[in-house]
């Protein structure tokens, strides 16, 4: 594997010399050419003058540039953009440490593998690796790469360093457009329905990182050669992406299936389900019983209570008036005692 760029990363008063890899292997994706369908030949884009209208060989290809405010390309040597004034041409300057959940994931974008580009390299570079994963921070600066200058964000990757090439933040647009153009209410039951999905998916596995497309291309293209029909592994019926009426029962019906796939017997679930409404119903009738029995209960000990009282009270009440009664007469004979000494 060649290196694609050589450059120092600068670290306060620390240089580290490094040579830059291409991380990524763009050829191993699936690629058409362009024919022409009367005959099947190749249709080549040729580098053609737009003055003269003649194909232009490599050698005679330079660069130009024109301005955003005029109708005018400006040829432009390798001398002068290697006379222009720029400190990142062939330095990284570290210009700030952040967290990586700080960055943008549409910023990034082709990612470089670093190596030491000398023996002295060594310790600085391993330094600064590990101190940016105790830290828990990557590193972010700007570098010119084939010509032009871009932020670029250093973060290690088990034991090496890794260059993630980031767009400036004025190359992201806007979301106009984007979002819904009414308010949506989502209901908190819903997302829990959701959230069950989304733990019910599981882990990936390697054959879901695996290229099917790009094999039942193969496969159809050995099968044209071979003038026969191809034969495809279908897999498991993919499920129709029709219109969403009922979301819940979507997102149910969404769980079950996911653990019928892994196997998962739904049965005893589905009977404790069942069981637990009855248990509820079976703890609401005894709650029930329990209160009307003691309504019950409390109305009679009230009344039977109401009873002894009141009795006590006439009780009370006729002894009073007998009482009342005994003295009258007992005034009365003293009285009639008096008046018959007096005669």
């Amino acid at each position: 594997m060649r290196p694609t760029a050589k450059f120092s990363i600068s670290f306060g008063l620390v240089t580290i010399p490094v040579a830059a890899y291409n991380a990524t292997d763009t050829s191993a994706s699936v690629s058409f050419v362009r024919i022409h369908t009367a005959d099947g030949g190749r249709v080549r884009n040729q580098p053609v003058c737009s003055l003269e209208g003649v194909e232009v060989s490599p050698d005679e290809i330079g660069r130009g540039y024109r301005p955003h405010d005029a109708d005018v390309v400006v040829p432009l040597s390798d001398e002068d953009l290697d006379a222009l004034p720029l400190p990142t041409a062939k330095t990284l300057t570290i210009l700030a440490f952040v967290a990586g959940g700080d960055i943008d994931p549409l910023q990034m974008g082709k990612g470089y593998y670093l190596a030491t580009d000398s023996p002295a390299a060594a310790k600085p570079y391993v330094l600064l690796r590990e101190a940016m994963e105790r830290h828990e921070r990557v590193g972010l600066g700007k570098i010119a790469l084939h010509g032009r200058e871009t932020l670029a964000m250093i973060r290690p990757m088990g034991d090496a360093l890794v260059m993630q090439v980031l767009l400036w933040p004025h190359q992201i647009r806007p979301m106009d457009g984007v979002l819904p153009e009414r308010e949506v209410e989502v209901h908190p039951n819903e997302v829990a329905a959701a959230e069950t999905l989304m733990d019910s998916f599981g882990e990936l596995s390697e054959e879901d990182l695996h290229d099917h497309y790009r094999e039942a291309l193969d496969e159809l293209v050995s099968a044209k050669l071979a003038h026969r029909e191809p034969e495809f592994d279908t897999g498991e019926e993919q499920p129709s992406g029709g219109q969403v009426m009922d979301l819940m029962a979507a997102l149910q019906d969404s769980v079950r299936a996911a653990k019928r796939s892994r196997g998962e017997d739904e049965g005893d679930e589905g009977r404790a389900a069942a069981k637990r409404p009855a248990k509820k119903a079976a703890a609401k009738t005894s709650t029930a019983a329990g209160t009307k029995t003691g309504t019950k209960s409390g109305t009679k000990t009230a009344s039977g209570a109401a009873t002894k009282s009141a009795a006590k009270k006439s009780t009370a009440a006729q002894s009073a008036t007998k009482k009342t009664a005994a003295k009258t007469t007992a005034k009365k004979k003293t009285a009639s005692r008096g008046s018959r000494r007096a005669g």
